[in-house]
């Protein structure tokens, strides 16, 4: 009885794209988007003109776009930058990559947020717990978070512009322990939900992967293909970065998926940049993960 020859390795199902999404990735330097770049790039993505029509009318109804013409001969100006949309704050992937590269060691302390903001105001009560959240804090009891990064200044600045920077409360240990745990590392498994984390830099891994081979393999993609390509990788490094708090690697399993995950992903950039340098410079989507992933070599993340 022969053997079946074993079965090529899937592709990874490509990100979730919104057409709002793909409209903000395509906005260029000069703050205008192509109508039939726009048109093709989301054919490629399985989108519907209609789908892309509505789109555009609800961006014009919301202001955040004009347009000049009509159907693919049109050009949409921004009236803000937008590339949020696409891409978390350029600051917070720099932080990733020192990280990955062991440039930011851990000195040990725990930085503790608390704060009690009656009812009364509580749209700024939850506006300071949303962006604890978003900064990677992990709430260990009402109103009293933790991480190990020094965002200090940062939650200090929401709290004031929100008026309750009386309410808020700041304060540092090194001796941190939640019931009869104080292990750090054991600590991070118990505070942040490391798991969902890192299935969803295996997601972003997979993808990177994949479109590398392509990228740098003798059936070279078009430049459609390329500008996709472009598109899903930021979609997958945003999904994957969102919700991860960053933690210091001290405090992380090793090896960490995050860290081969965001090296594949610049490589991947670097592929994309040395395909098609003209494209690269127009697209601010390209320049935002530029100045972030490609700055060096990442260190060995061997256990």
């Amino acid at each position: 009885m022969t053997e079946s020859p074993a079965a090529a390795p899937s592709e990874p199902a490509p990100p979730q794209i919104s057409t709002r999404t793909l409209v903000f990735a395509l906005l260029r330097e000069d703050g205008t988007v192509d109508a039939g770049e726009l048109y093709t790039v989301a054919g490629a993505l399985a989108m519907t003109d209609q789908q892309v029509r509505l789109c555009v009318k609800r961006l014009v109804a919301e202001g955040r776009f004009t347009q000049e013409g009509r159907g693919r001969k049109a050009v949409l100006r921004a009236t803000a930058d937008p590339t949020g949309a696409i891409a978390p704050e350029v600051e917070y992937v720099r932080h990733a990559y020192e990280q990955d590269r062991g440039l930011a060691p851990w000195d040990g302390t725990w930085h503790l947020y608390a704060f009690a903001i009656p009812e009364t105001a509580r749209q700024a009560r939850d506006a300071l717990r949303d962006a604890l959240l978003h900064l990677g804090a992990a709430p260990l009891q009402g109103g009293l978070y933790v991480t190990a990064n020094a965002i200090g200044p940062i939650v200090e600045a929401h709290a004031r512009h929100l008026d309750v920077l009386p309410s808020l409360t700041r304060l540092t240990t090194r001796d941190l322990r939640v019931g009869d745990e104080d292990d750090p590392a054991r600590l991070a498994t118990l505070l942040w939900p490391l798991q969902a984390v890192a299935d969803r830099h295996e997601d972003l891994a997979a993808l990177a992967t994949a479109r590398l081979a392509r990228l740098t393999g003798p059936d070279r993609p078009t430049p459609t293909e390329r500008l996709t390509y472009a598109i899903e990788l930021a979609t997958a490094f945003t999904a994957a970065m969102r919700p991860d708090p960053l933690l210091p690697p001290e405090l992380l399993p090793r090896p960490w998926i995050g860290t081969r995950a965001r090296a594949l992903a610049a490589e991947c950039w670097d592929a994309l940049r040395e395909e098609d340098d003209h494209a690269r410079g127009g697209l601010r989507l390209f320049r935002l993960y530029d100045d972030t992933a490609s700055d060096a070599p990442l260190r060995d993340d061997t256990p």
